[in-house]
């Protein structure tokens, strides 16, 4: 039944993007580990892990486009979900440095010992086990955004006033990450890491891994994005999206989708965190700064709101480009980033990969678009009206 569900999800885009996905979880650190540095073939490590990085801001762009693209929620506080995740995978991280670290202690981290704690704080019990931490990546940016969806959805908030809020959640955790007192290392955030699940961090062959990690999860994740909006649900989702009040007067308990997407997307956005976090070597607080967010609105408009791929491509040109040219012309790159965002707008209402869309050859009508289809769903909307 899931297979069947997923498989329905698969359209021509779809199936490319997967392939290319998949072929660059392969190839990629088989360039790095397989060929020697002399050769024109061979990746550098640091180019793997860069790129790395760029996948997991891919999928953080795709679990904004979920809710944005086809549920009409504007979120500025994916970045709070995206740091969550990357804080639980950090928090395992440091458990497994142990007497490794400056200060020699074998159960409290160095920042710990530093500031006189006596005693591992109760929230950090269980980070010993990846398999703990992998559940908490998913479990706390989840039952943040179930909490907060819950109150905020059956409240009705939205628009401006719920995008506002999701930005003043943000703020709130950023300034409480800061604190000392809170235990995850305050201002300088959680680093120093040596080894996940045994293996070096720093290793080749570890950081090949994380990068085919990276890049089959960014996968499983369009799949199953794509899996919500090509069905029934997903249906309802755009008429959320286009006409919250009539789908509401149809019958449809809107909150309840809504807070299933918001949910979903929340994980989405914490695996990206996770997987971000040995790559890169650090988590901190600024991770939670509000403009962190705003980027991954960027992102998703330059490459198309509502396509799913288009997040991911608009991610990975963004990001791309603000290396080179935070490079060359440092003090020019945020003027570049509010221009390119203006240009979009103004251009390209449609991003990248919504406005090429009609050129790369006209789309084959799915199977909701058939006559008989249609005629399903009328059925069903009687059938619904009579309920």
């Amino acid at each position: 039944m899931i297979t069947a569900f997923l498989l329905r999800s698969l359209d021509r885009k779809i199936i490319v993007a997967l392939v290319i996905l998949l072929a660059l979880a392969v190839l990629v650190p088989a360039l790095n580990l397989m060929t020697p540095a002399s050769s024109p073939l061979h990746i550098p490590t640091y180019i793997m892990s860069l790129f790395g990085k760029y996948l997991t801001y891919a999928l953080l762009a795709l679990a904004l486009d979920l809710v944005w693209g086809f549920c009409g929620i504007l979120s500025l506080g994916h970045g709070a979900f995206f740091a969550l995740g990357g804080y639980a995978m950090g928090m395992y991280l440091m458990r497994q440095i142990g007497p490794r670290g400056s200060y020699g202690d074998p159960i409290l981290p160095d920042f710990m010992v530093f500031l006189n704690y006596k005693a591992l704080p109760w929230f950090w019990h269980g980070f010993n086990h990846f398999w703990f931490a992998a559940l908490m990546v998913l479990v706390v940016p989840g039952l943040l955004a179930f909490v907060f969806g819950w109150f905020a959805f059956r409240s009705r908030v939205n628009g401006v006033y719920l995008s506002i809020i999701t930005q003043a959640m943000t703020y709130a955790l950023l300034l409480a990450f800061f604190r000392n007192d809170m235990g995850f290392g305050g201002n300088n955030g959680l680093t120093d890491f040596k080894d996940i699940i045994g293996y070096n961090i720093q290793a080749d062959g570890t950081r090949a891994a994380l990068f085919a990690a990276t890049a089959i999860f960014l996968a499983l994740s369009l799949l199953l994005a794509s899996a919500i909006v090509r069905s029934k649900f997903g249906k309802v989702l755009v008429g959320v999206r286009d006409a919250e009040s009539r789908t509401r007067f149809l019958g449809y308990r809107v909150e309840h989708f809504k807070l299933f997407t918001f949910v979903v997307s929340a994980m989405m956005a914490g695996i990206a965190g996770a997987l971000y976090v040995p790559q890169v070597g650090i988590i901190n607080p600024g991770e939670f700064a509000p403009a962190n967010s705003i980027e991954v609105v960027i992102w998703t408009a330059v490459g198309g709101r509502s396509t799913l791929i288009g997040p991911i491509i608009g991610a990975i040109l963004v990001n791309g480009g603000k290396t080179v040219f935070t490079g060359l012309f440092p003090e020019f790159w945020l003027f570049a980033l509010g221009g390119l965002f203006v240009a979009v707008t103004v251009f390209l209402p449609k991003g990248i990969v919504g406005t090429l869309a009609p050129y790369l050859g006209k789309r084959k009508p799915a199977p909701s678009d058939t006559p008989s289809a249609k005629q399903e769903d009328g059925v069903d909307a009687k059938i619904q009206a009579a309920e």
